[in-house]
């Protein structure tokens, strides 16, 4: 099995449009006063000052697919039907997992707490998007290797608490991909901390 990969520092286009749809704007419906748009942009780039992306992935086989459970080596497994379908047709996955970073999240919770409320809003918006983005970037990492292998990660990727996935399934990505390495801790109920913080699975086909 390959090691860990630890990225420590990830560099990515701000994704300004999805950004703008989680506040609530849709391009071509909502127009957006250039006032409000100036406000906004200030917003986004405190955002990005204060995001310091880092991230992990793992490459490694599927010991067997059984029923639900896909086994892992070390007698790691998961337990979801719809999982297990997903990466029928597949004999690897990829683990991977991204945090923001704990300055953001003061800011934020600064912010909520009164003052700047629509900051905040903004903030968490972007941070929301900005890590999700950098799971984007370790997927594109991943298929150029998998390119000279003729291989590719599949299109869509799974996370622990969506489906029939339990939030459990938290703990194993957590350990596999020593996420502590990367300042991300986690909770006795299975929540990343901080916040801004995502894991996901995908399988190589």
């Amino acid at each position: 099995m390959a090691p860990v990969l630890f990225f420590e520092s990830i560099s990515i286009p701000v994704p300004r449009k999805n950004i703008y749809r989680r506040l609530g704007f849709v391009k071509g419906v909502t127009e957006v006063p250039p006032a409000r748009k100036e406000e906004i942009e200030r917003y986004i780039g405190d955002a990005s000052s204060l995001i310091h992306l880092k991230g992990a992935g793992l490459r490694m086989p599927i010991t067997e697919i059984k029923g639900s459970m896909i086994i892992l080596p070390d007698g790691a497994e998961f337990e979801s039907r719809q999982l297990a379908k997903f990466l029928a047709n597949c004999d690897e996955i990829v683990l991977m997992g991204a945090t923001a970073g704990r300055e953001i999240m003061h800011a934020i919770e600064e912010d909520a707490a009164g003052a700047n409320v629509t900051r905040g809003i903004v903030l968490d918006a972007a941070a929301s998007e900005i890590v999700d983005a950098a799971l984007d970037w370790i997927v594109d990492y991943f298929n150029q290797s998998l390119r000279r292998e003729n291989r590719r990660l599949l299109g869509k990727r799974y996370s622990a608490g969506y489906g029939d996935l339990f939030l459990e399934a938290q703990k194993v990505i957590f350990g596999l991909l020593q996420l502590d390495r990367i300042g991300i801790k986690i909770t006795e109920s299975c929540m990343l901390v901080p916040e801004k913080s995502v894991t996901a699975i995908t399988g190589i086909e």
